[in-house]
C-alpha cells in the first residue's frame, strides 16, 4: 500500500488539491505595503480587555496601510465552545465600533471572498491539505490513547524532559503503511501528527516586529494537526487559513511567542512564505503590590460590559488602548484637538516589550478630556443611550426638557478650559440631579446660613435676566448692605465685616444645590430661575425648623 493510499483511506472524501483553493482564494488586489491582518477570537466566553488591545491594535495597523482586516471564529475546540460564543464576540466588538472589513457577521451569515470565516465550516479545506501531507510521508496516524499520552507527560515531567511527543516516544512515525491501514480499516481510534523535520539542538531566528529578532530551539515535536473528530488544531488551522486568507501580519498576545517555531516550521514544510508577526504584550495589574496579568475570573474591569455598565465612552477606551499601543500617542492626542485616532500612525517600532499596568484612573482622565470635548448635543445624546439601558427612572428626568438638559449639561462647557468632571455617563446624574425638582430631595449639612439675608437678596436683588457681570455687581453692592466686602478687603481686616461676597455665594450654593461645590454659580441660578430658587430656600428654612 502506498502513501497516497492511506491517504484516500483517511479522506475518501477529498475531491480537490492544494492548488484548487489557491486559485479559489488569489493572491489580495492591494498596494504594496498594505497590511492584512485578523482577529481570530475563539467563542469560548465575553470579549476581554486584553483581546479588544489585540483586535484594536489589529484594525488600526490595516486601516492605516490601506489594507484589509477580518474577523475569523476559531471555534475547532468544541469542548470549550459557549452558547452563542460568537454571537457575543461580534455584539462586543460592534459595541467598540470594531468594524471588518471582511468576517462573520453571525453564524450563518459572512461578508467576503475568502470564507468561510468560522473554522468548523472549513473541514474539508484542512483535510486537502492534511492529505497532502500524508501523501508526501509529511504527517502520519498516531494511534496513542489519551491514557498513554498522559502517561508520557508523566515519565516526562518526572525525568525533566521536555513534554511532547518526539523521538522515541513518537512510537507511530515510522509504522509501515500496511499497519497503519489495518489500524484504520479496525476501527481503532487515531489523530494525524507532523512528522516534524526539525532537531532541537538546532538553533533557528526568528523576526518579530515589535521584540526583534528571537532565537529558539528548532521544533522537533510530532505536533497534533488533526483531532479525532476530525477538526483541525489550532496550529494547524493557523497555517491553512493565513495562507489562503492572504494575511500579511500576524498580530497576537505574547503567549503565543513560545509557538513560533512550529508555525514557522508548518510554513516551510508546505513551502509557503510566512506571515510577520508581532506579539503584544499583556495587560497587568498591580494587585497590592504583586504585577499580576488581568484576570477574567478575579477582574471585573477585565470584561468589555464593564465599560458599558460604567457609562465610559467606548471612544475613550479607545484612546486608552492607542495609548498603550504607541507611547506617543497621548502627546500627540492632547495636541490635535481636532484630530480622531484614525489619524495618527501607529508604528511598530513604537509597540512596548514589557506589559502595561491596567490603569482604570488613567482610563477616566482621557474618558474625561474626551467627553469634555463633547457639545451638549452629543453629551445628551450618549447619555440618553446609556440611561435608556442602565437607569430608565432617571432617563424620564433626563428627557422631559431636552433643551433644559442640554442647558444644564453646557455649562462651563463652551471655555477656553471646559470643565472635565464627567469621566463616564454614569456619572451625569451624580453631577446634575440637583438641577431637577423631581430628584431635589436635598438632605443639608449644618451650616451658619443668613436665611434673612438670602430672602432678602433673592427677593429684592435678584434678576434672572442680567447678564453675568451685572449679577455679581449686585451681589457685590448686597454684601455692602449686609456688612460683606470683597475678598481682597476681607483679608486685610476680617475683624471689620462678616465676611466678603464669596461667602454669600457660598451660602446661595448651598441652600439652591445642597453642596458646597458645583459648576458656575451664575448659570446655575439663570437656569433654575426666581421662582425656584425662592422654593428652595422655602424649603430649606422648613427643613431646619423641623
Amino acid at each position: 500500500m502506498t502513501r497516497k493510499e492511506l491517504a484516500d483511506l483517511i479522506f475518501p472524501n477529498i475531491k480537490h488539491d492544494i492548488k484548487y483553493y489557491e486559485e479559489k482564494y488569489p493572491p489580495r488586489d492591494l498596494k504594496e505595503g498594505a497590511i492584512v491582518t485578523r482577529y481570530a477570537p475563539s467563542p469560548t466566553g465575553f470579549v476581554h480587555i486584553g483581546a479588544l488591545l489585540a483586535s484594536f491594535t489589529s484594525y488600526s495597523f490595516a486601516h492605516q496601510s490601506e489594507g484589509v482586516f477580518f474577523l475569523r471564529i476559531e471555534d475547532t475546540d468544541t469542548k470549550r465552545t459557549v452558547e452563542n460564543g460568537i454571537k457575543n464576540i461580534i455584539k462586543d466588538l460592534k459595541d467598540f465600533d470594531i468594524v471588518f472589513d471582511e468576517g462573520a457577521l453571525s453564524e450563518e451569515k459572512e461578508k467576503g471572498n475568502y470564507g468561510p470565516y468560522i473554522q468548523s465550516k472549513r473541514k474539508e479545506i484542512y483535510h486537502t491539505f492534511i492529505k497532502q501531507l500524508i501523501e508526501e510521508g509529511k504527517a502520519y496516524p498516531c494511534f496513542l490513547s489519551e491514557e498513554e499520552v498522559a502517561s508520557i507527560r508523566l515519565r516526562q515531567e518526572k525525568s525533566k524532559k521536555r513534554i511532547g511527543i518526539y523521538g522515541r516516544y513518537a512510537r507511530y512515525r515510522d509504522m509501515p503503511v500496511e499497519e497503519a491501514s489495518q489500524k484504520i480499516k479496525n476501527g481503532e481510534d487515531y489523530i494525524i501528527r507532523l512528522k516534524s523535520p526539525g532537531s532541537f539542538y538546532k538553533k533557528i531566528k526568528c523576526s518579530d516586529l515589535v521584540r526583534g529578532t528571537l532565537e529558539f530551539p528548532e521544533n522537533d515535536i510530532d505536533i497534533p494537526i488533526m483531532k479525532k473528530d476530525g477538526l483541525p488544531t489550532y496550529h494547524f488551522a493557523h497555517l491553512v487559513d493565513d495562507y489562503l486568507m492572504h494575511t500579511t501580519h500576524i498580530i497576537r498576545s505574547d503567549e503565543w511567542v513560545s509557538s513560533l517555531p512550529i508555525h514557522i516550521q508548518l510554513f516551510q514544510v508546505f513551502g509557503f512564505k510566512p506571515p510577520k508577526y508581532a506579539h503584544i504584550s499583556p495587560l497587568l495589574k498591580n494587585d497590592n503590590g504583586v504585577i499580576r496579568k488581568l484576570s477574567k475570573r478575579k477582574d471585573p474591569e477585565c470584561a468589555v460590559s464593564f465599560y458599558h455598565e460604567m457609562g465610559i465612552p467606548t471612544e475613550a477606551v479607545k484612546l486608552y488602548l492607542a495609548t498603550i499601543i504607541n507611547s506617543n500617542f497621548e502627546e500627540w492626542y492632547l495636541q490635535n484637538k481636532d484630530k480622531k485616532i484614525s489619524d495618527f500612525e501607529f508604528s511598530f517600532k513604537k509597540v512596548s516589550k514589557s506589559g502595561a499596568l491596567f490603569d482604570l484612573e488613567k482610563l477616566t482622565n482621557i474618558s474625561k478630556t474626551y467627553i469634555s470635548r463633547l457639545n451638549k448635543e452629543e453629551i445628551y445624546e450618549q447619555t440618553k443611550t446609556y440611561l435608556e439601558e442602565f437607569d430608565k427612572d432617571f432617563l424620564k428626568v433626563f428627557t422631559k426638557d431636552p433643551d433644559y438638559t442640554k442647558a444644564i449639561l453646557n455649562i462651563e462647557r463652551e471655555q477656553k478650559k471646559p470643565r472635565k468632571d464627567i469621566g463616564k455617563y454614569s456619572d451625569v446624574k451624580k453631577l446634575i440631579w440637583y438641577m431637577y425638582d423631581e430628584e431635589f430631595k436635598p438632605s443639608y449639612e449644618n451650616k451658619d446660613i443668613d436665611i434673612e439675608m438670602l430672602s432678602d437678596y433673592l427677593n429684592n436683588y435678584y434678576d434672572e435676566n442680567d447678564d453675568k457681570n451685572t449679577w455679581f455687581n449686585k451681589i457685590a453692592e448686597f454684601g455692602q448692605k449686609h456688612n460683606y466686602t470683597s475678598v481682597k478687603e476681607y483679608k486685610e481686616n476680617p475683624s471689620l465685616y462678616k465676611g466678603h461676597v464669596g461667602d454669600i455665594c457660598e451660602m446661595l450654593r448651598f441652600v439652591i444645590t445642597s453642596l458646597t461645590m458645583t459648576p458656575d454659580l451664575y448659570e446655575i441660578m439663570h437656569l433654575l430661575g426666581k421662582e425656584r430658587l425662592i422654593k428652595r430656600l422655602e424649603l430649606y428654612k422648613t427643613q431646619k425648623n423641623a
